[in-house]
């Protein structure tokens, strides 16, 4: 009798909602009753199932990770907004009103690449970083924030588990902007929480039409959490293959522009190329000896990002005399083998020269410094190396 009445009042709630709403199209939606005024935001159902299940499983109560004390209530009613940062967006979902509770769990991060931080009114998942410490807490965006994205401009995807953000978008305002403005504007302490309690009095789902009436929250997210890490790895792979793809052109236009570059062109399956101008009476190193590398780094266009030469330093009008004083321009020592921490295009291309061997090389993205960049690197980026191995390390 007590789950009976629970549904019908859910039913009721929501019936007095739609009504409410007739305006809208189909699709599902959530009404924020709050004490400065109502939003509605659409959910992505279709495009992130997993997160807005876990957000609608909250708000109705039948979340199936709900500990028995919080089933078939509903979760968000009497919660605050508990972070507001003007200009950026409102945070809520915390029953302790700290940002640090939680529903008592966590769960993987779900993307769509369609779907950005590029606007006002986003509804997005609030995490402390990973892909997997997702719970009940969420946030508005104010201006667009697309560097909370998991994935960069092109699409491609970021490395989530370094100190980057990445946040599932799931919703997007239709109605009230003007309320997600005025509480962004609220008084704050130093910890950006509001002097006076901003309150969600009350969080309704909306369903217009046959297929939002027939999302059944407990049982997607029941079902499909667990997928999650494999679609994140299908998602990976899928975006791999596009780089790839991508770089072949690129390698195709290195070795076009250097037509006239000294040396073998050498192209190799895993898509390094190489122009090898090798030397005469050249010494093979053994897997057990260290080589001496001088290298020069470059963009694709020809920009300078690194080097051990100073010719080239100065070259490229890079020259450093306190880091030439402090042995940034020497050759650095690797072990010729497998074990050498170098990027894979770099590794394999050394382990392809012989002592005396020069070499310009094409390092596409994935063999380099891949979605995370580093240091001048950025995200994605194919590079060119010119290389010499000039000697054995003695010491």
């Amino acid at each position: 009798m007590k789950l009976l009445f629970i549904a019908l009042m859910v039913s009721l709630t929501s019936s007095s909602c739609q009504d409410k709403h007739q305006d809208l199209e189909d699709g599902l939606y959530a009404e924020f009753v709050t004490n400065k005024g109502t939003m509605v935001a659409k959910l992505f159902y279709e495009k992130v199932p997993v997160v807005v299940a876990n957000f609608v499983g909250l708000a109705e109560g039948t979340h199936p990770k709900l500990a028995d004390s919080l089933k078939g209530k509903p979760f968000y009613d009497g919660i605050i907004f508990h972070r507001v940062m003007d200009k950026f967006m409102i945070q809520g979902g915390d029953p302790t009103g700290t940002g640090m509770g939680s529903a008592g769990y966590k769960f993987f991060s779900e993307f769509d690449t369609s779907l950005s931080h590029d606007k006002a009114g986003i509804l997005s998942m609030a995490n402390s970083g990973g892909y997997n410490t997702n719970g009940s807490q969420f946030f508005i965006t104010e201006v667009p924030k697309q560097n909370l994205d998991g994935f960069y401009a092109d699409g491609s995807l970021k490395n989530c588990n370094g100190r980057v953000s990445c946040h599932s978008v799931f919703g997007e305002l239709v109605k009230g902007l003007e309320v997600q403005d005025s509480i962004s504007n609220v008084a704050v302490n130093p910890k950006n929480k509001p002097l006076e309690d901003v309150v969600i009095q009350k969080l309704n789902i909306i369903r217009k039409g046959d297929a939002a009436k027939a999302f059944d929250a407990a049982k997607v997210f029941t079902e499909q959490e667990p997928l999650l890490p494999q679609k994140l790895e299908e998602l990976k792979a899928k975006e791999l293959e596009r780089i790839k793809e991508q770089s072949k052109e690129a390698a195709a236009n290195f070795i076009k522009k250097h037509a006239d570059f000294p040396g073998e062109v050498k192209e190799f399956p895993t898509g390094m190329v190489m122009i090898l101008d090798a030397k005469a009476d050249g010494i093979k190193p053994k897997p057990s000896d260290r080589v001496l590398i001088d290298c020069t780094g470059l963009f694709e266009d020809g920009s300078f990002f690194f080097s051990t030469i100073v010719e080239d330093a100065k070259k490229y009008n890079n020259y450093n005399e306190d880091a030439e004083k402090q042995g940034a321009y020497n050759a650095f020592a690797m072990p010729y083998n497998e074990s050498a921490t170098l990027v894979p295009g770099f590794r394999e291309a050394m382990l392809n020269m012989d002592i005396g061997d020069k070499a310009r090389i094409f390092v596409p993205s994935y063999l380099g410094y891949g979605a995370a960049g580093r240091g001048p690197v950025p995200p994605n980026a194919n590079l060119i190396f010119d290389i010499e191995l000039v000697g054995l390390d003695k010491k």
